[in-house]
């Protein structure tokens, strides 16, 4: 499983109040607690903290940058300016968060990830919206893979991402999901990475914790290889580890979860 950690995002009241005041502390103290407890990555999004969205995320990535110059880095953000001026400034490794499944939008952002060396997630969403039904999914997620493939993005940079909907909105959503997800896996072989913002499934609803470790293990069983998450989440981490383990994606030992952190962090964005 490819974490990406979801804590440094002005969504949170921590991290809206640091951007606001520039305080440095909370940006390095996720960054740190999130690589400690073993994301891969580190989702970085301004959120509504702030109108200065390009100066604010190049003063969040700096910081991060002191933490660690090789963590991969996913700029979340949702508009084109923002990303083109953004993403040619910020060093070390980055992944792209994220384009639409429109031509016009991914021609843009598979080019501008080719020529700076980024991943990319592209969301099966167009000028429609998010589509109920899981061919409509499919069809995105192959034009996201065409697409990409034309820039000279392989398919190991190209992460596909289904959109999950809350449950309590839209219950019958984590099916069409993972129905989505077991034909998005067969699109390109190698495959692109599947990933989810996990904690969407549960917004709103009570019981957020005990459904996001079981939507995850129900994912992965799907097909799902990635995931915007919280890796401070011991519970919800060792539900990753251990389905994977169960699709025999690592061999069964009694320290099956200590032996995949000794060797967390294997696959580069």
């Amino acid at each position: 499983m490819y974490v990406i950690g979801e804590r440094i995002n002005g969504m949170f009241v921590d991290i809206k109040r640091a951007i606001q005041e520039k305080n440095e502390d909370p940006i390095r103290s996720w960054a740190e607690r999130q690589i400690a407890a073993g994301a891969d990555a580190l989702d970085v999004n301004v959120g509504p903290a702030t109108s200065k969205q390009t100066e604010a995320l190049l003063w969040m990535t700096d910081i991060i940058r002191r933490v660690s110059a090789d963590v991969p880095l996913a700029i979340d953000n949702a508009k084109w300016e923002v990303m083109q001026e953004v993403i040619p400034r910020v060093p070390g490794p980055k992944i792209i968060n994220s384009s639409k499944a429109d031509e016009e939008a991914l021609q843009r952002y598979c080019a501008l990830a080719a020529e700076h060396g980024c991943s990319l997630i592209a969301l099966t969403i167009d000028a429609r919206g998010v589509p109920a039904d899981v061919d409509s999914r499919v069809m995105m997620g192959a034009t996201i893979v065409t697409k990409a493939l034309e820039a000279g993005l392989t398919p190991d940079r190209v992460f596909i991402d289904p959109i999950i909907i809350p449950i309590n909105c839209a219950p019958k959503q984590p099916v069409a999901v993972m129905k989505a997800l077991e034909q998005l896996k067969i699109l390109s072989d190698p495959p692109p990475h599947l990933v989810l913002g996990l904690s969407n499934v549960s917004q709103g609803s009570a019981k957020r914790e005990l459904i996001n470790r079981t939507y995850m293990a129900m994912a992965i069983a799907a097909g799902l290889d990635s995931a915007i998450m919280d890796p401070c989440d011991k519970e919800l981490m060792d539900t990753a580890i251990t389905a994977e383990m169960l699709m025999e994606k690592m061999i069964y030992c009694d320290s099956y979860l200590e032996a995949y952190r000794a060797n967390r962090r294997g696959t580069p964005a």
